[in-house]
């Protein structure tokens, strides 16, 4: 499977030889201060607060669909997400790569230590805001097996498959509910049974700001969970944004069984007729 990493030197190359359609996920006050050469804004793809309800899985697909046709994506280009550092955006850049994945679209790619990386290394930026030019997103594709809903999350509660919690550690103990603030959800705690990397670490700081861990540190720090590439892993955090940089590393690293739970904590909270796990959750004495 071809990385979906992108470097700053190795996408100046794609874009100076292929079809490129750079995907900006950040603020528009961000974006039209400065962005990549040809660059388009789409926040969206991170404020997009989504439910695993039959209507609700639809509508993310109408809505992405139309969102993707409209900044240039035919099918026949090569997709690139960034964000403006790996550690900042909440995985927002990750996230347009598993929409697009899911979606089915061929060619998705992430600029691995973002913006922070391609000014790094000297390279220009561009100001102000670009009309795309809209593009016939595919309608033939063939999604992807990567989405969860909460009734499969529900069903795989007591079993074999993993239930992997990445959420920042506030909100593993139960003191906050998300991170727009400690009551925005109804309900604090976690996924019964869940185990817990708080998706930081599948970073790591470099020259150029922090980028991903190589496929073997992120083996080993799965498997400080008892976590390994041949376990099914399902995947949650808040709202599928850092659990999509999550979802994005285990890839990489070999993961072939690993599934997400888009609505997350936001849609899992908010239906009092789902277990939680609340308390701290410490090692209970052999």
């Amino acid at each position: 499977m071809p990385s979906a990493l992108v470097s700053p030197q190795a996408l100046a190359e794609l874009m100076a030889t292929q079809a490129v359609v750079l995907i900006d996920t950040r603020e528009p006050e961000a974006y039209a201060a400065g962005h990549l050469p040809g660059a388009v804004n789409l926040r969206e793809i991170f404020t997009y607060l989504a439910t695993s309800t039959a209507e609700g899985l639809s509508e993310l697909r109408e809505t992405f669909s139309a969102a993707f046709g409209a900044v240039g994506l035919s099918g026949r280009e090569i997709a690139v997400f960034y964000e403006d550092s790996m550690h900042s955006g909440y995985g927002q850049s990750c996230r347009g790569y598993f929409l697009l994945s899911w979606l089915g679209y061929p060619q998705v790619r992430v600029l691995d230590g973002g913006l922070s990386a391609w000014v790094a290394q000297g390279r220009a930026l561009e100001s102000g805001a670009l009309t795309p030019q809209a593009a016939s997103f595919p309608s033939a594709l063939q999604p992807a097996e990567i989405m969860l809903t909460k009734h499969e999350v529900a069903a795989a509660l007591g079993s074999d498959v993993v239930l992997l919690d990445v959420r920042d550690v506030e909100e593993w103990i139960g003191e906050s509910s998300s991170p727009y603030g400690k009551d925005f959800a109804p309900r604090k705690g976690r996924l019964p049974g869940a185990r817990w990397i708080e998706w930081y670490r599948f970073m790591k700081p470099s020259a150029v700001g922090p980028v991903f861990k190589t496929p073997d540190e992120i083996r080993a720090e799965c498997a400080s969970a008892g976590i390994s590439a041949d376990d099914t892993v399902y995947l949650y955090c808040f709202k599928g944004a850092r659990a999509s940089n999550t979802f994005l590393a285990l890839r990489q690293a070999g993961f072939e069984r690993v599934r997400m739970y888009f609505g997350s904590w936001n849609e899992w909270s908010r239906d009092p007729a789902l277990p939680i796990e609340t308390g701290l959750p410490l090692a209970q004495p052999a």
